[in-house]
């Protein structure tokens, strides 16, 4: 079989990821008040979940903009003292959750394609701007700062009520910058520099006349933010037709990680990516040099997962630098060009004659902006790292084991054993329904160098070649019979006869209008909601999986050294996913570039 040519379909020990590319335009957000806004009177105290009868909405009240300035501090505010947090944080999925243009593409088509969804999605990738009221078709320019920063700090430490499986539904307890936040510890470096203000360059209060940095003036120790319970509002999700789209936690609850009492944060903030290798020491905050508190254990804000940016790096990683522009301004800032040092040289020399947009006619700007964007960039390299340092952690590939001698004319049949050695979670994790890919790319090359077969090959818009690749549907190119694809699948029952995969659990064969209503049959007993289930194919925690393979004899001709190259590839989202939600041509290069190779490795055989 001779696989395909499109974006990535070279033999596995070719691939080169290091060109990459930035999606550069992110459409409107989505978002209308679910959780409510709670009352500043007592902002330590537990908040509503839901808005009084009556409420008015942001925009509608003169007076909310004020309010919810004042009572939704940005992650900018926290920088001052928690510079390496917010170092960690600002590259992070948490602060991506909103700026995510494959977030708004997706949220927007299931909107469109079923209404009654509403704020479901943005309930957890935009907290803050929902409790604040703003509406969910809001587009990103004209939300508040700290709404656009998605999993944000007070999303976490503005939290004091123990939540589990509410969807998204956890309540922010608003407050201004002096107020109390929740953390893993007792806040006694707050209290020491609260007593002792006069040796701190610190403003403790809205009254105090000192130009010191506005600080929060206590800390609460909050037990359960130390617990994989406090991840699982937003990491446990079900949705009305009984589908769980998210089941992480239950992939914990019954995973060896949660029988040895490790926590989500012993993964995912330790100090190795990944792996519970336990926290490296620090102060928890630094001002102006001087450590405030003792040492304590440092949980990593980065974290580490699989996932990864596709926005333009002005808007992506977040900068508090970056905010002297608008996103707007943002989205007419072309980096690739401008901050090229070649155009800028022939910029300098007069060798170029460029119409620049009215916000970025002034030289200096564009400077400015690009120390913004290469510093942006070098925090996208980190979090490149730190993903694939995730996908090491937690796999492992071995083989290939090859039955009987290899001989000419006869069919090669071999297997490679691909085991998940993450203690926490499926291979791939539950997150994200049916998006995230991951499979096997297995080549081999013949004794004059040419690749004679390959399983894993994709099309020309970088898809694997299963029953959703275009070029397969058109008959450009042959279906992968043999591909090995962890990737979770959306089933559905329709007119159209039994199960067939389907990019969204929408039934659009049967309602001109797919509304996703409630079930009608308890889904206890039929062991899955009628009509739609998710088929999940992933490796349980430290299970294993054999990948077999079989090529034919004709292709092996003559006698000699031959190769067998393995590389596991992983991807946030399958391109026609992307399509069916209409991404940009932009979106789906940036996805294909970020697409990670993890274990290659080639292995050599005799063939008698």
């Amino acid at each position: 079989m001779q696989p395909g040519r499109g974006a990535g379909g070279r033999a596995a020990p070719e691939r080169n990821i290091g060109a990459r590319r930035i999606q550069g335009l992110i459409v409107a957000g989505a978002i209308v008040a679910g959780a409510g806004a709670a009352t500043a009177q007592n902002p330590a105290a537990p908040a509503a979940t839901a808005p009084p009868p009556g409420a008015v909405a942001a925009s509608e009240d003169p007076h909310a903009a004020y309010f919810n300035k004042d009572n939704y501090p940005s992650a900018s505010q926290c920088q001052p003292c928690h510079q390496r947090i917010y170092d960690e944080w600002r590259s992070s999925n948490h602060a991506y959750a909103f700026i995510s243009p494959m977030f708004h593409k997706f949220e927007q088509r299931i909107n469109d394609l079923a209404p009654t969804i509403g704020t479901f999605c943005v309930r957890c990738h935009g907290t803050v701007g929902t409790q604040m009221g703003e509406k969910r078709e809001t587009p990103l320019w004209e939300r508040a700062r700290v709404s656009v920063e998605g999993v944000t700090c007070i999303t976490c430490h503005r939290v004091n009520v123990n939540y589990l499986k509410e969807n998204g539904e956890r309540n922010i307890n608003p407050g201004d910058i002096y107020q109390p936040v929740y953390g893993a510890f007792e806040g006694d470096g707050v209290r020491n520099v609260v007593e002792h203000q006069d040796q701190f360059p610190v403003k403790i209060g809205p009254n105090d006349k000192s130009r010191g940095t506005p600080i929060h003036t206590q800390a609460i120790k909050f037990d359960q933010m130390s617990k994989s319970e406090f991840c699982t509002p937003c990491h446990q999700v079900a949705v009305n037709v009984g589908i769980k789209l998210e089941v992480v936690w239950d992939q914990y609850k019954s995973s060896p990680a949660y029988d040895q009492g490790v926590t989500c944060q012993d993964c995912h903030m330790s100090k190795t990516p990944g792996v519970p290798a336990g926290f490296e020491q620090d102060t928890v905050a630094v001002l102006h040099g001087q450590p405030l508190g003792g040492q304590r254990p440092h949980h990593n804000h980065a974290f580490a997962g699989p996932g990864y940016p596709i926005a333009h790096p002005g808007v992506f990683p977040h900068n508090a630098d970056a905010e002297r522009w608008t996103i707007k301004q943002w989205m007419n800032f072309n980096y690739r060009q401008w901050c090229n040092k070649d155009f800028q040289k022939k910029l300098e020399k007069k060798e170029l004659n460029v119409a620049f947009p009215q916000d970025w006619s002034d030289a200096t700007d564009r400077d400015e902006a690009c120390d913004v964007i290469a510093e942006n960039l070098k925090q996208i390299a980190f979090k490149r790292e730190l993903r694939r340092q995730v996908m090491e952690n937690g796999s492992r590939i071995e083989g290939p084991f090859i039955s009987g001698q290899p001989r000419v004319g006869s069919s090669l049949e071999f297997y490679y054993k691909v085991t998940n050695i993450n203690p926490g979670h499926n291979l791939p994790s539950g997150s994200l329904g049916a998006q995230p890919e991951l499979w096997l790319d297995v080549v081999l090359t013949g004794p004059d160098g040419r690749r004679l077969w390959e399983s894993g090959y994709v099309d020309s818009a970088g898809d694997m070649a299963d029953l959703h690749s275009h070029d397969v549907l058109t008959g450009a190119l042959p279906r992968d019979s043999q591909l090995v694809n962890l990737q979770t699948k959306f089933l559905t029952t329709n007119v159209k006869g039994t199960d067939r995969e389907m990019p969204l659990p929408v039934n659009m064969d049967v309602d001109q209008i797919p509304f996703l209503r409630p079930p009608t049959v308890p889904t206890t007993a039929l062991n899955h909601p009628p009509f739609v289930r998710m088929e999940q194919r992933s490796i349980p925690p430290l299970g294993s999986r054999n990948a077999s393979y079989s090529v034919e004899g004709t292709l092996l001709k003559a006698p000699g050294t031959y190769k067998l190259s393995v590389r596991m590839r992983s991807r946030a989202e399958p391109i026609y996913f992307m399509r069916f939600v209409k991404a940009t041509t932009d979106m789906e290069e940036a996805m294909n570039e970020w697409m990670l190779d993890i274990h290659p490795y080639t292995v050599s055989f005799e063939v008698k």
